[in-house]
C-alpha cells in the first residue's frame, strides 16, 4: 500500500500543477495542518484553536476581529474558536481599554500553560513537516512565506 502511494505520488509530481505555487503551498499548508492537529489532539487543541489560544498568550490583546483578520477566518469561526476556549478556562474575554465596546481575548493562566505545551507539539509538527529542509532553508522558508502573507 506505502509503495502504490509513492509511486502515485511520484507520477503525479511530474505533472504541470505539482509546480505551480498557489497548489504546493495549498498541499504544504494541508500537510502542516495535518502534523499539528497530530500533535496538538493530546492537548484536544487544534491548529485554529491553538492560532487563536496563541495570540491570547502574547501579551498583544487582540480583539475577536483582528483575531478573525490575522487569520482569515470567518467571524463566526473565531467566535466559536473563543466561546471554546472560554468555557475550558484557557482565555477570557476583557473590555478593551481603548474602545469599551470591543472585547479583546487574553490567555489565563492556564491558557499559558496551555499554549507553552502546544508550542512544544507544534515544534515536533513542523519539524516533521519540513525535514527535508536544513536550519538555513527553514530560515529562508520563513522569511519567503512572511514576505507572501504580510507584505503581499
Amino acid at each position: 500500500m506505502a509503495a502504490e502511494t509513492s509511486a502515485l505520488r511520484h507520477r503525479l509530481r511530474s505533472t504541470d500543477l505539482a509546480t505551480e505555487i498557489e497548489f504546493l503551498m495549498a498541499r504544504a499548508r494541508a500537510l502542516g495542518t495535518t502534523h499539528a492537529n497530530e500533535q496538538l489532539a493530546s492537548l484536544k487543541l487544534k491548529a485554529r484553536s491553538y492560532a487563536v489560544l496563541a495570540l491570547a498568550c502574547s501579551q498583544s490583546r487582540p480583539s475577536q476581529r483582528e483575531l478573525a483578520e490575522f487569520l482569515s477566518l470567518d467571524a463566526s469561526q473565531i467566535v466559536a474558536l473563543v466561546d471554546d476556549l472560554e468555557r475550558r478556562g484557557y482565555v477570557v474575554r476583557e473590555a478593551d481599554v481603548s474602545d469599551r465596546r470591543s472585547n479583546v481575548i487574553v490567555g489565563t493562566s492556564e491558557g499559558m500553560a496551555l499554549c507553552q505545551r502546544a508550542v512544544s507539539a507544534v515544534t515536533v509538527a513542523e519539524n516533521k513537516s519540513l525535514k527535508a529542509l536544513d536550519e538555513a532553508e527553514r530560515d529562508q522558508l520563513r522569511d519567503l512565506l512572511a514576505r507572501v502573507a504580510f507584505e503581499g
